[in-house]
């Protein structure tokens, strides 16, 4: 009789913890509303089958019970009791798995117009990337990946030269779009999930695996990695913002492009970049129309002349600075300087030649020299998203892989050898260098060395010292 009131009491109370437990899904905030309705429906006739069969083993055990004086009479089949087992578990099985396999069917059918986005994953952080006007997005593979190309996007592909680069872990949706989601991963299994999304895949090493969902409330919500990773796994968050269409497109067009992204990344100061810029100036013509030693000639002279305020000819004045440049280039009659004639032609250079061009036009005045030798926190943690330091190091004083960047900075730091040392610029720059010289205690050694140019290191420096301001 014990084993019968147990058993009996296991069945009311997993009834009511399931009706009173306080644990419920998120609310849906995509289509797949289907996927609850089928989770549901899976949950109703497991939890029949449990009652029942539970049930019937307590009245067994009641009315069945050894008694003095019986004995039990043994039947050795019962073809008919057989056949309903049969149909009754064949129908449970097939309510469970047909609406699932419906569901199934239009999860791996991507419509038409769907909006692409790729996640790339990698520990413990993730990326992403957008196609760009052209609608596709370039050919990208772990082989090409480098400080510089940290998505391993295909440099010489045409087709992902604007695709839009999202180095952050945060990342917008535009509302009631259908959306594929691309997936790689640069290193081990990982699982790109979003709980009120519901759908989600796995991300193998060497594969592209998709999904599809199309936003259906605009909100924040949270990016979850649903695969073991690594020490690292618990950490590797992100966020997903859904927002009207029109916020959507505003904020993407203030994205960088991968050319751009190759710019903004290489080493400020360097001469390859500004010696490009002047042989790109060469070749094209634009010495003929544009002096650099500020004499005058058929177009403005470009010594000082970045920085400087510019008077057009309908009496307006422009600041002259990367965005003015490149208008003036790709479409030169948009704003016209007083006092020259419009005999400049449009050119249709690439991100990179543009860049190129104005990194060049820059080096010729002391306001471009000021902007490009100031590297502030805001340059500082940029380089640190792009170089994956924020998947292990807080930047608000929180527990992670690594020690936190909020006020460490000049503080005193126990080594894991029990000795202390002051986090200077040498003790940092050391540790980015060789991080496994002198190891910070309670922290485990998972660091890979880096190695950064001198001025990326001296910019790094900078944005943790301005952490500990």
């Amino acid at each position: 009789m014990a084993i019968a009131i147990v058993l009996l009491l296991i069945i009311v109370a997993s009834v009511l913890f399931h009706f009173l437990a306080p644990w419920h899904p998120t609310q849906a905030a995509s289509n797949w509303g289907s996927i609850d309705a089928t989770l549901i429906l899976t949950l109703v006739i497991t939890g029949i089958f449990f009652v029942v069969i539970t049930a019937f083993v307590v009245i067994a055990v009641i009315r069945y019970r050894h008694r003095p004086g019986q004995r039990a009479d043994y039947q050795p089949e019962n073809r008919k009791l057989e056949w309903w087992l049969i149909v009754i578990t064949s129908l449970g099985i097939v309510g469970m798995l047909a609406p699932g396999l419906f569901v199934y069917n239009d999860f791996v059918r991507v419509p038409q117009d769907a909006y692409q986005l790729e996640v790339v994953a990698q520990q413990w952080q993730w990326s992403y990337r957008f196609p760009g006007q052209d609608g596709q997005l370039g050919r990208a593979d772990t082989r090409w990946v480098d400080g510089a190309n940290p998505l391993g996007v295909d440099r010489n592909d045409p087709a992902g030269q604007d695709d839009v680069i999202i180095k952050g872990s945060e990342v917008r949706l535009p509302l009631g779009r259908p959306v594929k989601v691309l997936q790689r991963s640069k290193d081990v299994l990982h699982n790109f999930y979003i709980p009120q999304v519901r759908g989600k895949m796995d991300m193998v090493p060497g594969m592209v695996s998709h999904f599809w969902f199309t936003p259906t409330r605009a909100g924040k919500y949270e990016v979850l990695c649903a695969e073991f990773c690594g020490v690292g796994h618990f950490n590797m968050r992100g966020t997903v913002i859904v927002e009207p269409p029109e916020q959507f497109d505003q904020w993407l067009a203030t994205q960088q492009t991968f050319a751009q992204s190759l710019v903004a990344t290489s080493p400020a100061g360097k001469d390859d970049q500004v010696e490009q810029g002047r042989k790109l100036a060469e070749s094209q013509g634009c010495h003929a129309c544009h002096s650099q030693d500020g004499s005058k000639s058929i177009g403005p002279g470009w010594k000082d002349l970045y920085g400087s305020m510019a008077e057009l000819a309908d009496g307006s004045s422009v600041k002259v600075d990367d965005a003015y440049i490149r208008e003036s280039i790709l479409d030169p009659r948009a704003k016209l300087v007083r006092g020259y004639p419009p005999v400049m032609v449009a050119y249709t250079f690439t991100d990179v030649e543009v860049g190129a061009l104005t990194a060049y036009i820059r080096s010729l005045s002391a306001a471009g020299q000021e902007t490009k030798s100031a590297a502030g926190p805001e340059q500082g943690q940029q380089l640190a998203a792009s170089l994956g330091c924020l998947a292990c190091h807080s930047l608000d004083g929180s527990k992670g892989i690594g020690p936190t960047w909020k006020g460490l900075y000049g503080s005193t730091v126990t080594l894991a050898d029990g000795s202390q040392v002051k986090a200077d610029d040498d003790y940092l720059r050391e540790s980015v260098l060789n991080p496994g010289a002198r190891m910070v205690k309670g922290y485990p050694p998972v660091m890979p060395t880096f190695t950064p140019s001198d001025q990326d290191m001296a910019t790094l420096i900078a944005f943790i010292r301005s952490m500990a301001e």
